[in-house]
């Protein structure tokens, strides 16, 4: 039986989350608040409106619609300038030797992600040809931890939500996922990812038989 492999980009994939981090960081200063690494935790995986509102909302400060509007161009304005100067070796360790073997074995393979520029992430490290199906921010209403993205990558895929695995490294992700019924593969800290069904620190922690456990789980 097929299953469907569901992947999240950011911090998964590729390590843009620190791009994340660093963008909304200078948001944040902005409005005279110090984001930590600890909050931004709560950023990962979550829309770019739901993350300034966040922010906004630790720092006790209202803003108006043109400003919070300017603020999430011009985050998103810093963010594509580090993406800009991404490349093949910015692929995290293991990852793409893991998406060729799930393709050589006949699993359809979607990305889902709260990202909007996640089609230019995947071309810039030329990975884009590998996915049958691409969900991210363009695609969605709702946010994680809203399985919304998932769903609908399973329905591309042709696939039931129950027969899917999804790739997670943020606690929302990790949510989303198991609202839908999916199997949750975590990748980051076990005492932040402790809701998903399997966690690893990354992609090299696999071991040579996991994609047969997963596939007959």
């Amino acid at each position: 039986m097929s299953k469907g492999f569901i992947f999240d980009l950011d911090g998964v994939i590729v390590d843009t989350a620190h791009f994340h981090f660093l963008a909304w960081r200078k948001t944040a200063a902005e409005l005279g608040f110090e984001l930590t690494e600890t909050l931004n935790e709560q950023l990962k995986g979550v829309s770019r409106i739901d993350s300034l509102q966040k922010i906004l909302d630790w720092a006790g400060v209202s803003i108006s619609e043109e400003t919070f509007d300017r603020m999430t161009a011009e985050k998103n304005i810093d963010y594509l300038t580090h993406v800009n100067q991404m490349g093949h070796d910015d692929i995290l360790p293991s990852v793409e030797d893991f998406l060729k073997k799930v393709k050589t074995l006949g699993h359809p393979i979607a990305l889902g992600s709260a990202s909007k520029n996640a089609p230019a992430i995947l071309a810039k490290v030329g990975l884009l040809h590998i996915f049958d199906t691409i969900v991210d921010g363009n695609s969605v209403s709702k946010a994680k931890p809203d399985p919304e993205v998932f769903l609908i990558g399973a329905r591309q895929l042709g696939v039931l939500p129950e027969n899917c695995i999804v790739f997670e490294d943020s606690v929302a992700g990790v949510a989303a996922a198991n609202a839908a019924g999916m199997t949750s593969v975590g990748i980051g800290s076990e005492d932040v990812l402790d809701h998903a069904d399997f966690i690893f620190k990354d992609f090299t922690e696999f071991h040579p038989h996991f994609i047969d456990q997963l596939v007959t789980t």
